[in-house]
């Protein structure tokens, strides 16, 4: 994606606009939020406001160039729209966001669908968990049995 994309979906090439779509392309797979991006940007010593940010990722989601998500924390989060449908996890401590396809999944939410008389137009799958990643910083690994003996009331 680059300035084709943006003159085909409709709307001038500027650099703000190039600077923005390079940014969310170069962390495909990433959910960024626009004040992300603008802090990224700026520290790459780009001269951008956020409220430009914030209506060129409004422009893309438009056109479709962008996906909005509204997770958990009530920060909207964008994401590269390739047209891929997937569905997300994610830790309700450390805010790690992974993506996944099911075809499991996918085929029972069409049977649910079909048996509660709709056709399916789309969805959003969002699963909300706990991160077992050892490098988690919100991670707590089990106690040992000697550290609930230690914890335990003597008696």
């Amino acid at each position: 994606m680059g300035s084709k994309e943006i003159k085909q979906a409709g709307l001038k090439v500027t650099l703000p606009r190039i600077k923005i779509l390079e940014m969310l392309q170069s962390q495909q797979g990433a959910h960024l939020s626009a004040e992300d991006i603008y802090r990224t940007l700026i520290e790459a010593g780009e001269e951008i406001g956020l409220a430009t940010v914030y209506r060129v990722l409004t422009q893309f989601e438009s056109v479709g160039l962008v996906k909005r998500h509204h997770f958990e924390s009530g920060q909207s989060v964008f994401e590269l729209d390739l047209g891929q449908h997937h569905d997300h996890i994610l830790c309700v401590e450390c805010g790690r966001i992974e993506e996944f396809c099911d075809d499991e999944i996918e085929r029972r939410q069409q049977r649910v669908a079909r048996r509660l008389g709709f056709d399916l137009a789309e969805h959003s799958l969002i699963l909300y968990g706990h991160c077992t990643r050892p490098d988690c910083s919100h991670h707590h690994p089990p106690e040992s049995a000697r550290e609930k003996e230690e914890k335990a009331p003597s008696a």
